[in-house]
């Protein structure tokens, strides 16, 4: 990667020229274009989502995400540039995103990337996922910090220090399964549709009561997350109900698994904000969008006086919105990558930090 510590940005070299940054997203099962103006300004978010194609396998795979990214990418890229009502003349650069996420989903997306960026000689910027989803809120709010985000996707579960623009330090993450993995697993157990957060959020309002189920603390002073007893436990209530002969509510397991995971991730949350004297927390990620987790959140932030910000729902799945967000960082530092940067399917957030 080239890069350079100098601080001059954008607009700084060109003062009448907005900065239009077309990004990239194909790292799971959504193809998304965008062009964003100024890392700020959203002309066009294009996005195709697999979620059809994949349902009736009860979860992602990985080879025929792969293919639809390739069937679909040209023709949401001209749509993309299209909805803009600009010229490809006028793009800045070019985003991508690296990594993390699927080998062969990255690999379509980094190939039409380079392919742009040669074709238009644009300087090429590859972006950490995760970046992308913390950075989703600059597009709607001012970020202040230091701040504290809580990442929670199907993918991720993590606690993320953000001193300052673009530096990242992760003070917790998961040890086992990701919530979204979580919800996914026990949606399955309640014969519900993949994905499963949506129908178990759906389901725990409509319980008046939960089933009982354990919180994982792990030790008094870690921000670390494990869901994997919690899966195992609403398993082993479904089966002890089955061999009693009793038909459990899936509303009442929806709600006792649902709490049990808020309390966790809720407390933690709040509980790393005030250790490291953050300004806001930050909600990203797929499982932003679950109502449940949104309202717990914006009420203990409200007792305490804590700005709580959220995208919203458009902005929480992955999309190429928010890798323009995040490449902006590098923009404004000059910190472009290589024509032979290849896809990073664990590629860490810390290394990419501006």
């Amino acid at each position: 990667m080239k890069t350079t510590d100098s601080m001059e940005t954008a607009s700084g070299l060109h003062p009448d020229k907005p900065t239009y940054i077309l990004a990239i997203e194909t790292s799971c099962d959504e193809t998304s274009v965008a062009i964003v103006a100024d890392g700020a300004t959203i002309l066009s978010n294009v996005v195709s989502s697999q979620i059809e194609t994949h349902r009736r396998f009860g979860g992602v795979v990985p080879e025929v995400a792969s293919r639809q990214h390739v069937e679909t990418i040209t023709w949401i890229i001209e749509e993309a540039i299209g909805k803009a009502g600009i010229q490809p003349s006028e793009l800045s650069a070019i985003a991508v995103t690296q990594g993390p996420g699927l080998v062969g989903a990255l690999l379509v997306g980094l190939v039409a990337a380079k392919t742009l960026a040669c074709a238009l000689d644009l300087p090429l910027i590859g972006v950490h996922h995760i970046a992308g989803h913390i950075y989703s809120n600059q597009l709607v709010h001012e970020l202040q910090y230091p701040f504290v985000s809580l990442v929670v996707s199907g993918g991720h579960t993590e606690l993320v220090y953000v001193e300052s623009e673009g530096r990242f330090r992760i003070i917790g993450q998961t040890r086992d399964d990701a919530v979204g993995e979580a919800y996914d697993k026990v949606a399955r157990a309640l014969k519900l549709p993949y994905p499963g957060g949506p129908h178990i959020d759906r389901l725990a309002h409509e319980a008046e009561e939960g089933v009982p189920l354990p919180r994982a603390w792990l030790e008094p002073e870690s921000y670390d997350f494990s869901f994997s007893g919690l899966k195992s436990a609403v398993l082993s209530v479904l089966n002890q109900a089955n061999m009693k002969g009793q038909q459990l509510a899936a509303q009442a397991v929806a709600k006792g698994f649902q709490d049990s995971v808020l309390d966790v991730l809720v407390e933690k949350a709040l509980r790393a904000v005030a250790a490291c004297g953050a300004k806001q927390l930050v909600l990203a990620g797929g499982v932003a969008a679950n109502k449940g987790l949104r309202e717990r959140l914006a009420a203990r932030c409200s007792e305490i006086g804590l700005p709580l910000l959220a995208p919203p729902l458009s902005l929480c799945t992955d999309n190429a919105a928010m890798i323009a967000a995040a490449a902006f960082l590098k923009w404004r530092r000059s910190q472009f990558s290589a024509l032979d940067i290849k896809a990073e399917p664990s590629l860490k957030l810390e290394e990419w930090s501006v």
